[in-house]
């Protein structure tokens, strides 16, 4: 049904990223390349940064890539105003972050590449989230039973800050998760 004739390479270890594909009921194997940098040029616009890593995530995996097969890869970062929120360092990080976040509407960008030998599309998907605003007894009861040290932004919406915070979601609930994958399904039926 899609990407006809092609193996597809899903390059992550997120468990979200992998139970999303397998949501479009299409085979994919996992191949994950450890140490990819992940730096952008700080003169790019924040629209841009998440498609930028996606694409050299992708462009790391190319030489590996066999010519039937189809690598997916892809970034999500978290915009507020002007600032781009990774995966945060350490507890301290990840309540700074939630407390910036709290009673604000912020952007989940997710950037995602399709790459074959021969190949490449990217695009970017973006979803604009409102939250609450959270006490810090909220914060830190999410953060200290969450860990959601490996999320961009700190959070994850299918998480419990998710069910208590979210007031508003324009966009794609599974771009917030990491994947948006309706898009993909669509480039893939394309490809």
């Amino acid at each position: 049904m899609v990407a006809k004739g092609y193996k597809i390479i899903l390059a992550s270890n997120s468990p979200r990223r992998k139970e999303l594909l397998a949501g479009l009921d299409v085979a994919f194997e996992v191949r994950v390349i450890k140490g990819i940098d992940e730096s952008y040029p700080d003169s790019l616009p924040t629209t841009d940064i998440a498609e930028y890593i996606s694409r050299k995530k992708a462009n790391a995996y190319l030489q590996q890539l066999a010519a039937d097969e189809l690598l997916i890869t892809a970034d999500t970062i978290v915009v507020l105003g002007a600032e781009v929120m990774g995966k945060p360092h350490d507890e301290a990080d990840a309540c700074r972050m939630l407390r910036k976040l709290s009673g604000q509407t912020h952007q989940v960008i997710t950037g995602v590449t399709l790459a074959t030998t021969v190949r490449q599309q990217s695009f970017s998907v973006v979803t604009d989230v409102t939250f609450k605003s959270f006490t810090d007894e909220e914060i830190d009861y999410y953060v200290s039973h969450y860990k959601p040290f490996d999320k961009a932004g700190a959070y994850g919406i299918q998480e419990w800050l998710g069910y208590i915070g979210v007031t508003a979601l324009r966009g794609s609930y599974f771009n917030v998760m990491g994947l948006p994958v309706q898009r993909i399904y669509e480039a893939l039926r394309q490809f």
